[in-house]
């Protein structure tokens, strides 16, 4: 599985402009290909969701051009596809697979809709179910209430009234109320139970009229269709900036000090996940917003927790519960049902994932309660689900985090991780790599203390995890045996101590046995992979100096200073030999300065991580240095690199 490893943030601050509205960007795209007419789309969204849009446009026989950037012309049909025949696949888009599903349905054609396994577990019963009341002929191909589905030509019934069910999902009634021109017929809608997620039928309204249907309502519960209806090309339509993407950054601002600015949605969108920014102004957060452009800044006393009812912003309330974190007292989202009918049961996924961070969390059927506690270092599973991946690293504000799938941020915001990293500030690293007896260690160690950093001695977590292995009766070469070790490895360092399993181990280390065993199982590529993150997770504020032999190359490519620490073989001999001596060891020059080549060479020869020199970093040859001189010059490149 693919996996980001962000470290612990220091700020956030700048500027981000949106990509576009997906819910906008796919809406937008079916009433331009039911239109007459041909439509410039601007802005649109770049993603996984929109592309399935896209495609199965183009096998229904839509002319549809790209025109460069994210701009595309839509041929409409009006009204009436071109191909009649045709099975589609859809991936685990809900705002692809439901409206059209609703518009081919009504449109006189033999269609199968799929999509991926998630998909097939969304239910769409509710929609299928007031289509049939104006006479479609739908079939489910597997589970009832479920996709896959097979869509024959419908026997439109004229008028009436079609009831469906509100509290489930607006996709429904999205899906519904554009479809229902193609009926030519006037239709009531009536909705069943409280409509949730209200803001996206706004916004369906609102595309439904830039497209010439004008929808009569009575307040939520009833929305009436003329007879008559035919959607007309508006020539060119602009998407929005991505409310909904919005809400990362705000939060980004509000918890990282900001200010940070999102550009592309503002205080005239038509979209209500603008009034996310209200919710964060309740938490505490510094909110300033124009026609265009919201900008978000940390409260000087911290946040503090909500209690709040989120139907109005259902998919931007998810980054609430990730900023709850950061929050005094608990907060609970209320009205959040349609959470667990998403890309995944996103009540269930996100509660998981903050017990993982080491938060209190109480889940309902429609609410979430998170109290904070102490952030703990934890990799994030994300469901497939791309507002999962990106509310997620939020958190990376108390501690560092594993994204597991961070691609999955492609379905709404494919640049999504980019963009965070050009606005958010990491605690500082300082790689420094080198071969063995090298003096990495001390010069590493002093340098961390000058800068009041913590320092990570990598070579002692590849000893440790020989130790544990020697001790377990696990031969070094076997390297499943050995990664599981190292995976589970109950080690602390508590100042100059180190315990493995609660017994300090600081001294046994360092015996030549273990360390020539350390070389060994430094060189299995499952073993560096364990303990991977459990080295990032080091990187903390206000900053980290590690030592080893891939620190600048493996560990922390993006360190702020990278220094590759060497000496001559003769003398890091002479310094083991001294080192030994000293700790009351027995010990042989001529025999360590053998061992010392042989390790060099397998450690640069080794196929997983060898040690080599970065491009990027600085080359210090210790030979002739004292300690204070090495030290001293390894502090002055670093305040160099920190202005």
């Amino acid at each position: 599985m693919e996996f980001l490893d962000l470290p612990q943030l220091a700020s956030a601050a700048g500027n981000v402009r949106l990509p576009g509205s997906k819910s906008i960007s796919n809406r937008v795209l079916l009433l331009a290909a039911l239109a007459d007419g041909e439509t410039e789309v601007r802005d649109l969204l770049a993603s996984d969701d929109t592309e399935r849009m896209l495609e199965a446009l183009q096998a229904l026989g839509v002319g549809v051009t790209a025109l460069g950037g994210e701009n595309w012309r839509i041929k409409g049909c009006g009204g009436r596809f071109p191909v009649k025949q045709a099975e589609l696949f859809l991936g685990n888009a809900g705002t692809a697979f439901r409206p059209l599903t609703a518009a081919l349905a009504l449109a006189g054609g033999d269609y199968v809709l799929k999509g991926v396994a998630r998909m097939h577990e969304r239910p769409i019963g509710d929609l299928i179910d007031g289509l049939r009341q104006l006479g479609a002929d739908v079939t489910y191909l597997g589970n009832d209430g479920y996709p896959p589905l097979h869509l024959k030509p419908a026997t439109i019934r004229p008028g009436g009234t079609v009831s469906v069910r509100g509290d489930v999902s607006s996709q429904f009634l999205t899906g519904l109320l554009m479809a229902l021109p193609l009926t030519g017929v006037e239709t009531t809608v009536d909705v069943v139970g409280e409509l949730i997620s209200k803001p996206y039928i706004e916004i369906t309204l609102a595309i439904m009229a830039r497209f010439g249907v004008e929808v009569k309502r009575e307040g939520w519960q009833r929305f009436v269709v003329p007879a008559g209806s035919v959607y007309r090309s508006p020539g060119t339509i602009y998407v929005e900036g991505d409310a909904s993407s919005a809400s990362y950054f705000l939060a980004l601002g509000a918890i990282g000090g900001g200010p940070l600015r999102v550009e592309g949605v503002g205080r005239d969108s038509i979209q209500g996940d603008v009034r996310f920014a209200e919710a964060l102004a309740q938490m505490g957060a510094q909110i300033e917003m124009g026609p265009n452009w919201m900008e978000a800044r940390a409260p000087e006393g911290g946040l503090v927790a909500v209690d709040l009812d989120c139907n109005h912003i259902p998919d931007a309330a998810m980054t609430l519960a990730t900023a709850a974190l950061f929050a005094k007292g608990t907060t609970t989202l209320r009205n959040i049902a349609s959470w667990r009918v998403k890309e995944t049961d996103r009540i269930a996924a996100m509660a998981t994932e903050l017990k993982k961070l080491g938060a209190e969390v109480e889940e309902g059927e429609d609410f979430i309660r998170v109290t904070p506690s102490a952030v703990k270092p934890a990799a994030i599973d994300t469901y497939d689900d791309h507002r999962m991946a990106m509310c997620f690293s939020l958190a990376a504000f108390a501690t560092p985090l594993r994204i597991n799938d961070p691609k999955c941020v492609g379905k709404t915001f494919p640049e999504y991780f980019q963009r965070f990293a050009e606005v958010t500030r990491a605690a500082p690293v300082i790689a420094i790599d080198g071969p063995s007896a090298s003096g990495k260690g001390t010069v590493a160690a002093r340098v961390a203390a000058a800068l009041g950093f913590a320092y990570l001695d990598s070579g002692a977590l590849y000893r440790l995890t020989a130790l544990a292995a020697q001790r377990a009766g696990v031969a070094w070469d076997n390297e499943a045996a050995v990664a599981a070790l190292a995976a589970q490895l109950d080690v602390e360092f508590n100042g100059e101590e180190i315990l493995l399993g609660g017994v300090v181990v600081g001294d046994a280390i360092r015996s030549e046995d273990i360390s020539a065993g350390a070389s060994r199982v430094a060189a299995l590529g499952a073993v560096r992979e364990a303990l991977l993150f459990r080295q990032r997770a080091f990187n903390r504020l206000p900053g980290l100096v590690g030592d080893g032999r891939d620190m600048g190359s493996v560990i922390f490519p993006q360190a702020q200073l990278k220094v590759f620490l060497t000496a001559s073989a003769e003398e890091r001999a002479s310094r083991r030999y001294k080192q030994l001596i000293g700790k009351g060891f027995s010990a042989n020059l001529p025999d360590l300065l053998a061992d010392l080549r042989q390790r060099d060479e397998r450690d640069a020869q080794r196929s997983v991580a060898p040690l080599r020199q970065e491009a990027d970093a600085q080359l210090l040859d210790t030979t002739t240095l004292t300690i204070d001189e090495a030290v001293n010059q390894v502090l002055t490149w670093f305040s160099a690199v920190a202005q």
